[in-house]
């Protein structure tokens, strides 16, 4: 069998080991120490916007701390994005609250602001104001965010910009993440620059990142003994692994641009084929990292699956987009306003390999195996017509 083509795999720039071994040799072989400080300063610089910045365990501990910042409670609902990866509803259910989840809109795939209004209005009818809203930018696609931040502020209800896959992602000139109260990011393995495990949360207002800080480490009050006056958590990054940030920061531009290549190399490679679209950007405001880059096969005589087996069969690493939450066994009853966009873009939506380490050859292999895939398929109905 041939070599597997991954997703999205770990993508090392060269420079990652020396800040490793920095650590080692300097024996911060521990959370916290001089380069997670150097990490938050080296992604402040480059989000280029008034934010501080605090480096946690997780993209998932970001906004479960975000959640708590904002005083979210048992029995409070949340809105989230329906369409996205379970991380984004679960730390509702952490603190006890109820997830109310709203639908995509065509464009880019993230939340519908026609359908987030509607649910604002008719929670309010039954007496359930939202505490927050958690809106994502899936796959690196920065969402609506003018009119998304309109109505939030409209309401008076806080937003938080779940930005895991959209780092380096831009939207009206500004950089994904640092729109809403409070952004996360993430760095896991398989994300754009990766710290092996990581995340951090970002926000404008200091107070929001001092706080995310001390519940990070424990909630350990200022004292000689151990005091604690507020339940905390181990949800800091520890110096290694951002070691391994800092040398990822220094190569992140040319990671998304890599990244956009592989966009249009499918884009091109597949504009001639009726029933494959890729997911692009919709207009001149928006600006991808294309951090997977997924399409959609619809109207032609086969099928997401099928391209998706013959793949798998080839040994090429590609998933379905992500199942929507109201469809999740674990959120059945949950309430949900939507009108089926995201069903049907999970039923016929694909994700193709999209590390920035690809080699031509892999792009074009994956590219050849889809081609096939879809002539033998339109063949054999053909035939049997």
């Amino acid at each position: 069998m041939e070599e597997k083509i991954w997703l999205s795999s770990p993508h090392m720039g060269g420079r990652e080991s020396g800040y490793v071994k920095e650590a080692f040799d300097t024996n911060w072989i521990a959370p916290l120490g001089p380069h997670v400080n150097g990490f938050e300063q080296d992604l402040r610089a480059f989000l280029q916007e008034e934010v501080e910045v605090a480096a946690l365990s997780s993209g998932t501990a970001a906004l479960h701390l975000a959640l708590v910042l904002l005083g979210v409670k048992a029995g409070d609902e949340v809105i989230c994005q329906s369409m996205t990866f379970a991380a984004s509803a679960n730390p509702i259910v952490y603190q006890g609250a109820v997830p109310v989840f709203v639908d995509s809109e065509e464009a880019t795939w993230n939340m519908s602001p026609e359908l987030l209004e509607l649910a604002i209005h008719d929670r309010i009818r039954l007496g359930k104001k939202p505490k927050a809203i958690i809106v994502v930018h899936l796959y690196g696609m920065p969402a609506q965010m003018d009119t998304i931040l309109s109505i939030a502020r409209q309401y008076e209800i806080p937003l938080i910009e779940d930005a895991a896959e959209a780092l380096g992602s831009v939207y009206n000139g500004q950089q994904a993440g640092t729109f809403g109260d409070i952004g996360i990011f993430s760095f896991n393995g398989n994300k754009i620059i990766t710290t092996s495990g990581g995340g951090a949360l970002v926000s404008r207002n200091a107070e929001y990142v001092s706080k995310a800080r001390f519940l990070a480490t424990q909630a350990l009050d200022t004292a000689p003994h151990y005091q604690h006056s507020q339940i905390g958590y181990n949800y800091r990054m520890s110096n290694v692994c951002a070691g391994i940030g800092r040398g990822q920061m220094e190569v992140l531009p040319q990671r998304i641009l890599q990244r956009r290549n592989n966009f249009n190399f499918y884009k091109k490679a597949f504009g001639d084929i009726p029933g494959i679209r890729c997911m692009e950007e919709p207009g001149p405001a928006y600006y991808s990292n294309h951090w997977l880059t997924t399409v959609l096969i619809e109207g032609s005589q086969f099928t997401r699956e099928q391209i998706r087996l013959a793949l798998i069969r080839d040994n090429i690493d590609c998933r379905p987009l992500w199942k929507p939450m109201h469809l999740q066994p674990v959120f059945a009853g949950t309430p949900y306003y939507g009108n089926n966009t995201s069903d049907r873009l999970f039923e016929a939506g694909l994700c193709l390999p999209s590390g920035s380490n690809l080699t031509e050859n892999d792009l074009n292999r994956v590219v050849g195996r889809v081609r096939a895939a879809a002539a033998i398929e339109a063949n054999v109905l053909t035939d049997h017509h």
